[in-house]
């Protein structure tokens, strides 16, 4: 029974790390203007993006997998994450607020 209950907060911990993990790493912020999921990508009404040294604008995104878009939708307010791909601006992570 111990093993069990220290098992249960093992798992809540790492649950709760994780969680907190994403949330950093989801460090823009804007609003879905467009899904273009034939293509597989997404156009974002964004604040400034640090890590790509973007201002706020208008951009589109390429996802790293098309089911990203199945959990956003035009209009959502987004939290995301963006890097640079071959040469592409690509979204690697993304939430509805």
């Amino acid at each position: 029974m111990k093993r069990l209950l220290a098992l249960i907060a093992t798992v809540a911990a790492l649950a709760l790390t994780a969680g907190a993990a994403l949330a950093q790493a989801l460090n823009a912020e804007g609003e879905v203007r467009r899904i273009d999921a034939a293509n597989g990508k997404v156009t974002l009404k964004h604040g400034p993006i640090a890590n790509l040294q973007l201002p706020a604008m208008t951009l589109v995104f390429k996802v790293t997998g098309p089911s990203m878009l199945n959990q956003i939708k035009a209009g959502d307010n987004v939290r995301f994450a963006a890097d640079k791909i071959n040469g592409q601006y690509t979204i690697t992570a993304i939430q509805p607020k």
